[in-house]
């Protein structure tokens, strides 16, 4: 008996910390959302589904999911491919190559807020350093990139991918050091060249390292709003508005937590869907025998 109770005591700590912090908040967000808080604060009513009604009718909600499709293709699939080819650039295990991973990994150590500080200088109209280089080419520039709606967004992206790409580069660094040598020199023994011996054997090889980053990447992309808080507040007219941030404005600003609550169990639903979509697609004969 003893035996048999050994093991869940040792999992015990994990799985109250998994409670407490995973699956009572999704509980408690499912359980909020179907109070309208709007009503009372001590005492708020029960209203069923219409929470999620007023959601599905607001045009913000929907701005903001088309908001955050749109940031997770533009960070999440440059920043991994990125992050491979810095991988591949660096696989070599030289004195250059470590200076160079530590100096591309140095933007995951500076926090996001700090990191939307630093970009507000560069993305400064007239005297920022992209308009100060961009004028010596096209002459003087003027670019307001995160007070037009049309490039805020970009703007945003172009942060993610700069802050998590050497990040996502140390996995696949790991995953590429544990394929074994042996199948890619037997390739090019056989003649192939060093692109087919990539794209046929090393990239097949790293597909369980490329469904775990991308699951990351994903999470990230809908977590990480610090940048939008400081850099643009949502603007200009909700281009910048993004699931979290959302969330964040119902809870904070209307206080609106019924309302807040039925968004974030949707936003944790999507999130999950896309999450085991993307472990079943891509761990599809991703495992091999070493």
């Amino acid at each position: 008996m003893r035996h048999k109770i050994f093991p869940y005591l040792i999992l015990l700590p994990t799985l109250v910390f998994l409670f407490a912090f995973t699956y009572f908040p999704l509980l408690r967000s499912a359980m909020d959302s179907l109070f309208d808080s709007r009503m009372a604060s001590s005492n708020p009513p029960f209203v069923g589904l219409q929470n999620y009604q007023r959601l599905f009718e607001d045009a913000v909600f929907w701005r903001a999911l088309l908001n955050n499709l749109a940031y997770i293709l533009m960070t999440v699939i440059p920043g991994i491919v990125l992050a491979l080819l810095l991988a591949v650039a660096l696989w070599e295990n030289t004195s250059l190559n470590r200076w160079l991973r530590t100096a591309f990994f140095f933007p995951m150590i500076i926090p996001l807020v700090s990191a939307a500080t630093l970009w507000l200088f560069i993305f400064m109209p007239g005297m920022g350093l992209l308009d100060y280089y961009l004028a010596k080419f096209f002459g003087p520039m003027n670019n307001n990139y995160l007070g037009m709606s049309n490039t805020a967004l970009i703007a945003l992206s172009v942060i993610g991918v700069w802050k998590f790409a050497g990040y996502y580069m140390l996995f696949f660094l790991a995953g590429l050091q544990s394929i074994p040598a042996s199948a890619r020199e037997a390739a090019l023994m056989e003649g192939a060249s060093r692109t087919q011996v990539f794209f046929y054997i090393t990239l097949p090889l790293l597909r369980p390292t490329i469904s775990f980053v991308v699951t990351i990447a994903l999470i990230y992309s809908i977590t990480q709003i610090d940048h939008v808080a400081v850099m643009t507040q949502g603007g200009p007219n909700n281009a910048t508005t993004v699931l979290l941030y959302y969330i964040q404005s119902l809870a904070n600003d209307t206080h609106d937590l019924g309302k807040a609550s039925a968004a974030t169990f949707i936003t944790l639903l999507l999130l999950f869907a896309f999450s085991v979509l993307n472990l079943r697609v891509l761990e599809r004969g991703a495992h091999h025998e070493r």
